[in-house]
This record gives C-alpha cells, sequence and structure tokens, in this order.
C-alpha cells in the first residue's frame, strides 16, 4: 500500500509516537477523538480534536490509545435532509477492531489486542473442484451437542472441539460457510416483538466479531479474549483440514432507515455512505432500511479492508457476499459487472487465493444478476434450487395430480451438467454454488413434508417468508405415521441430495439436512433462537442415521469420481483438460432425442460423463435418473472402452447387499420409480 494512498491506515493504529486515529468524512465540519474511562464506559476522560486532511481524512493522535482504549467519535456538520450530524452523539469508528456495550445500550470502539500466535497453521486451499460448503449457524451448530462441554456449546470454541471436527470430517465436507459472524444486533422492530435477529443479517461493524458467539470465559476474559477464541477456532480448522468462509454483510448496516439508530456511518456522513433522494429518503435495494452506497470510493476502500484484515489477520478462507449485487450498483444505482469494487476484490494482491462467493442478487431494479458476476466469482445459482426441487417435488406432484408432470428431463439435465447455459465458458461449472436448501427457506426434509409454509411464530401473521417453495408434502401435511408416505418423503430427500453431490459446480449443504433436520415447517426461521433452530445431535429416528449414512456414501463418491466434478465445460469434437466428456442416453441405451428431452412422460436419462484426466486417475461414470413414480427398464448404454458398469448407489435401496452389483451394456435393468442410479464405468 503506498504512503500516498489517502485513505491509509484507517481506524486506529499503535505507532511508536503513541496512538493514531484516521476517519473519514467528507462532509463533517468538525471531528473529536473522545476517550473513555478505564472503569466506566461512560465517563470521557479525554477529548481531542481531530484535523482533516484534503482526502477528507480526520487525524488525531494520543498516547492514551493502546490496547484496551475506549474510544468514540463525535462529529460535526452542516443541517439539511441528506445529513444527520449531532455533535454529542457518540459513534462507532467504522474500522473499529473491537466492540465493547456500556449499561445504557451504547457502543464503545476500543483498540484491539490482536496478538495470537498461528503457529504452523496454514489455509487448507482447497481446490474448487474438491470443496464441497457446509453452510452452518455458530450457535446453532453446537448449542445441543452433548459431546462439547456445556460451557463451549453454541461457541467458536464448541465449533472448534474435537467433536464436531471429527463430525465434520466424518461427513466428509471441506469448508464451513458461517452465517454472518461479524458484531450485530436485532432490529428495532423484533425487540419491540420480543424477538432476535439469529441469523446475524444486521450488522453494527465489519471489523469486530460477534462477541454473543464467544464463551463466556472470552467475553470476559479482557482485551482481545474474543478474537483470540475466533482465531484459535479458525487455527484449529485449518490444522484438520477444513475451511472457513464467512457470510457478510456489506449491503447495508444495524442503522436501518432514516429513523432506525444512529450508530456510525450515518452520524459520520450520512450523504455519502448511504444512496439517498435529494429528500433524504433512502434508496433501498436491500429491502433492510438503507443501502451503502458503492458509487463512493470510500465505501469501496471500507469493504476492501475488511476483507483485507479477515483474510490476512484471521486467516478465513473466502467470503459469502450478501445481496452482492448491491455492492456492483454504480452511481445511477445500475448493476454494473465491472463495477470498480467487483474488480478491485479480485485483482487485490492481498486477496488472492481466497474464495469469493456472491449472492448474485437484491431486491431492486434489475437485482437478479445470476450469471453477470466476473470471472472469479463463484455464484450462487438459485435456478439450479428450483429445477432440482420442481424436478423431484412439484413434478411429482403434478403427475400424481393430474397424470402428466409439468416437465420434461432437459432443464433438469443441463443443472446436473453445470449450467453452462448460465455462466460462460470462461468461468465453467465451478462458477456455480449448487444447492437445495440453505439458511432461508425449507429444510430438506420440510421441502417433502409440507406444502405452505407455517410462520405463525413469527410474529408476521404468516405473511413473511416465500411462498413459492418447489416443495411437495407427499400426500400429508407434516408430520405423519403413514409407512408409504414417509418411505416417498425419504426417497425424495435421497434423490435430492443425489442430485446436489453428483452434479457439476461447487456444491453446499445445509447443516442438518444430512440427517433430515425439521423446522416444523417454517420457511423464515430468522428470528428463532431456539431448539426449532438448533442442531438436534440426539434422539434421531433410524430414517435420520440411514440418511446420514446416504450423505456419506454420496460425498466419498464425488471425492472418489473426478467424472462428476468438471473444472471445465467440454467442447464438442475436443478434449478439454479437467473436463468431463459427455454422452446422453434414453431409456433404450440410444442417444438423447428432443422428445427425450423435452416430452413430460420421457423423465429418463442415462449420463454417461468420463473425466478428461490433468491432475487425477481417468474415471468413467454412468448416472441413470428416473423422474417418474412408475417403474421403468432402461437398456444400458454401449459405448466405446465400456465393457461393464458396476452399481455403487441407488436411490431406491437401503442396503445395496443381495442387489446385483455388475451390468453389461446392452443388458436391461429394472429401476425404480423416482429414482437414481450411479455406476462406475469400466
Amino acid at each position: 500500500m503506498s504512503p500516498a494512498d489517502p485513505l491509509r491506515n484507517l481506524g486506529v493504529r499503535v505507532t511508536s509516537r503513541g496512538g493514531e486515529a484516521r476517519v473519514w468524512s467528507a462532509s463533517a465540519t468538525a471531528m473529536e477523538l473522545c476517550i473513555f474511562d478505564e472503569r466506566d464506559p461512560a465517563w470521557v476522560v479525554k477529548t481531542l480534536p481531530m484535523t482533516k486532511d484534503a482526502a477528507g481524512v480526520w487525524l488525531a493522535r494520543s498516547k492514551s490509545l493502546v490496547a484496551g482504549t475506549r474510544y468514540a467519535i463525535r462529529a460535526s456538520g452542516p443541517k439539511g435532509k441528506t445529513h444527520s450530524f449531532d455533535p454529542n452523539r457518540n459513534l462507532i469508528d467504522p474500522y473499529a477492531r473491537g466492540l465493547a456495550r456500556t449499561a445504557g445500550g451504547e457502543w464503545r470502539s476500543y483498540v484491539q489486542d490482536d496478538a495470537f500466535d498461528w503457529g504452523s497453521s496454514e489455509k487448507p486451499r482447497i481446490p474448487l473442484d474438491h470443496t464441497v460448503m457446509y453452510e452452518a449457524h455458530v450457535r446453532g451448530l453446537t448449542k445441543l451437542n452433548s459431546a462439547v462441554p456445556e460451557h463451549l456449546r453454541g461457541t467458536y470454541a464448541g465449533l472448534a472441539h474435537p467433536s464436531t471436527i471429527a463430525y465434520l470430517k466424518d461427513l466428509g465436507v471441506t469448508t464451513i460457510e458461517l452465517l454472518p459472524v461479524h458484531q450485530h444486533v436485532s432490529e428495532q422492530r423484533l425487540i419491540k416483538q420480543g424477538l432476535v435477529n439469529y441469523w446475524g443479517y444486521n450488522t453494527v461493524n465489519f471489523f469486530t466479531p460477534h462477541a454473543g458467539y464467544a464463551s463466556r470465559d472470552a467475553q470476559f476474559g479482557g482485551t482481545g479474549a474474543v478474537l483470540r477464541e475466533f482465531k484459535g477456532m479458525v487455527k484449529l480448522l485449518h490444522e484438520a483440514g477444513l475451511e472457513v468462509v464467512l457470510d457478510v454483510v456489506y449491503n447495508h448496516t444495524s442503522e436501518e432507515g432514516p429513523g432506525g439508530p444512529t450508530t456510525s456511518l450515518r452520524g459520520l456522513d450520512n450523504a455519502n455512505y448511504y444512496r439517498q433522494m435529494a429528500d433524504g429518503g433512502y434508496i433501498d435495494v436491500t429491502g433492510c432500511g438503507n443501502t451503502v452506497n458503492f458509487a463512493r470510493p470510500a465505501a469501496q476502500r471500507l469493504v476492501l479492508d475488511s476483507l483485507r484484515y479477515w483474510a490476512n489477520e484471521v486467516q478465513v478462507d473466502g467470503f459469502r457476499f450478501d445481496l452482492m449485487a448491491t455492492l456492483g450498483r454504480d452511481e445511477n444505482v445500475d448493476f454494473d459487472p465491472e463495477h470498480p469494487l467487483l474488480t478491485a476484490i479480485l485483482d487485490d494482491p492481498q486477496l488472492q487465493g481466497v474464495k469469493m462467493i456472491a449472492e448474485p442478487w437484491d431486491v431492486g431494479m434489475g437485482g437478479w444478476q445470476v450469471g453477470n458476476f466476473p470471472d472469479g466469482y463463484q455464484e450462487w445459482n438459485d435456478g439450479y434450487r428450483d429445477r432440482a426441487r420442481d424436478f423431484w417435488l412439484t413434478d411429482i406432484a403434478a403427475a400424481r395430480h393430474t397424470g402428466v408432470a409439468a416437465q420434461g428431463i432437459g432443464g433438469f439435465a443441463r443443472r446436473l451438467a453445470g449450467s453452462a447455459h448460465v455462466f460462460s465458458e470462461k468461468r465453467g461449472p465451478l462458477a456455480s454454488v449448487n444447492f437445495i436448501t440453505a439458511h432461508d427457506g425449507f429444510t430438506m426434509a420440510d421441502l417433502t413434508g409440507y406444502n405452505q409454509k407455517h410462520n405463525l411464530g413469527n410474529g408476521e401473521n404468516n405473511h413473511d417468508g416465500t411462498d413459492n417453495n418447489h416443495s411437495f408434502n407427499h400426500g400429508v401435511e407434516g408430520p405423519t405415521e403413514n409407512a408409504s408416505v414417509l418411505a416417498a418423503r425419504c426417497k425424495a430427500m435421497r434423490n435430492l441430495l443425489g442430485t446436489l453431490l453428483l452434479s457439476g459446480g461447487v456444491p453446499m449443504i445445509t447443516a442438518g439436512d444430512e440427517f433430515g433436520r425439521s423446522q416444523r415447517g417454517n420457511n423464515n426461521a430468522y428470528c428463532h433462537d431456539s431448539e426449532l433452530t438448533w442442531l438436534p445431535w440426539e434422539g434421531r429416528d433410524q430414517w435420520q442415521i440411514d440418511l446420514w449414512e446416504v450423505s456419506k456414501l454420496l460425498l466419498k463418491l464425488r471425492r472418489e469420481n473426478p467424472a462428476v466434478r468438471p473444472v471445465r465445460f467440454a467442447r464438442f469434437g475436443e478434449t478439454v483438460p479437467s473436463a468431463s466428456q459427455m454422452d446422453w442416453y434414453n431409456t433404450d441405451g440410444l442417444s438423447m432425442n428432443d422428445r427425450d428431452w423435452n416430452s413430460p412422460t420421457a423423465r429418463t436419462l442415462q449420463y454417461l460423463a468420463a473425466s478428461t484426466p490433468e491432475f487425477e486417475e481417468f474415471n468413467r461414470i454412468l448416472l441413470i435418473v428416473h423422474g417418474l413414480e412408475e417403474e421403468v427398464t432402461v437398456t444400458l448404454p454401449e459405448h466405446a472402452g465400456v465393457t461393464s458398469y458396476s452399481l455403487l448407489w441407488d436411490s431406491a435401496q437401503d442396503d445395496l447387499s443381495g442387489v446385483p452389483r455388475e451390468h453389461g451394456p446392452g443388458s436391461e435393468l429394472a429401476v425404480a420409480g423416482a429414482s437414481m442410479q450411479l455406476f462406475r464405468a469400466h
């Protein structure tokens, strides 16, 4: 970073001359640094005027700025509809590395003690084609796990406990994606309702770990203790070969709408940090009350510096950007794939090798941008999610009720093969983060058990949460003891998991789906910090234990068969390294024709994929997909170089013992209704 960089070293830095505080505001006319008493964070012991440079950076120096010192910023400025200055308000430094609250509920920044011994710990740097994401909530993952000491359950330390790590390693995932861990608060509306923002998408500050997820010992352990616990979690996960990706919420802040709590950016420079109209009303493309204005260089720099901090000083492996279309909106609030912030994130030398995952939409005009982000980003693929759900759930429901499924198998096959119709050849199949479920929406078990959302407990008369669930309850809404319904639901879950883990792209599993966790039909459980949202570790039914074993097997099969995880798209007539040569056959073992692809009555295919080795041994698989509930007989394809097919997995079979495993090309095979079969081709 050049010494001439006008936005260098924002926040507090401890130098040989004492501490130096640097805060940006182009609109302020005066600013002061307030230092508080060591024992009483409400008592100001020193006030220092800050001086402004030509770039809008305000500076103050004090020997009192040492680790543990609590401080705040006060800013004065012009009146007017776009400003919100109050010289008496104590504001959070946007670059504060530590935050604490007073007894009266105000925030205080504090100078962080960032000392930590990383030892020989290194980032695993798992290649994308070997990556399997596991989306989890720090608190919810271990809160009910009796294998974790009680005082560590639901904490950073609990996540890094040997029993948690052993579970993740045994399952076979590679990368844990944590719901927001930046310091966050509940919205004013939820507080009035007696609810909480459990998910954490309401950020106070972009540099501070959420103290509520630390153990009690760390919370009361003095300066640096919470951060040390967080770093310790990262270190232990890395030593186990697991990556850590953070879900980061830069698109808006917890200051909410113009009448919301003013804690930081609004009080420092409302006119520049937030998107506004001339009358001071906010332009809100996030649905959360405000939108950070990334047409401004200072807002762009805030994000870049936050990413650098977490990636380098805290050693996390990647980021999933909430509502990332917002980060790419220009001065006119239009999305620009070449937006300076989007390109700067990819080009930053301090961020090379870091996984960058976009949620490629927001709620503003032109907000759905799936497939439009620059090369270097992975994107959540909601089209994949919806098509997979439709194929195994709503299409099956339609066939039951009308006798005809809603669509053929072609659209499903495109998703299975890596969504080449969405992502450019240059970006390849690994640009797609494939998922069936995420933190928002139904769990996988609830997708198969509910036709309607059941969100009354959220306090909004069941109006919140999507009504477009692409789900099917298989004949009974909610819990049932009907054996045939339960069997159909379990098979549907196996099909959904099989689709996810045998598709081209980067798969993401939502924590608990591997054993059928339910939220009792709540598809928007953001406001429940309870057993509704925590993972149940004990008392699982046999079908859940069986599903867990299927999940482990599918993850193992994905690792062992590079043909199902191509790095590049194949090109007809060429051999593309680390691509997969794909051949598609119908039930008769013949090449697919238009009817086979598109007819709602011909929802069966045989997908023969052969790897084109670059770093791994040659591999070829056959995947049979049958999307109707009636059994079908298929003729296994005859293909050059294939002499036999060995059955590896059948979604219709709980146990393959006693089932014929070896089959020859040209032989006939019975395939159960609505099922998948995976073979290794020899």
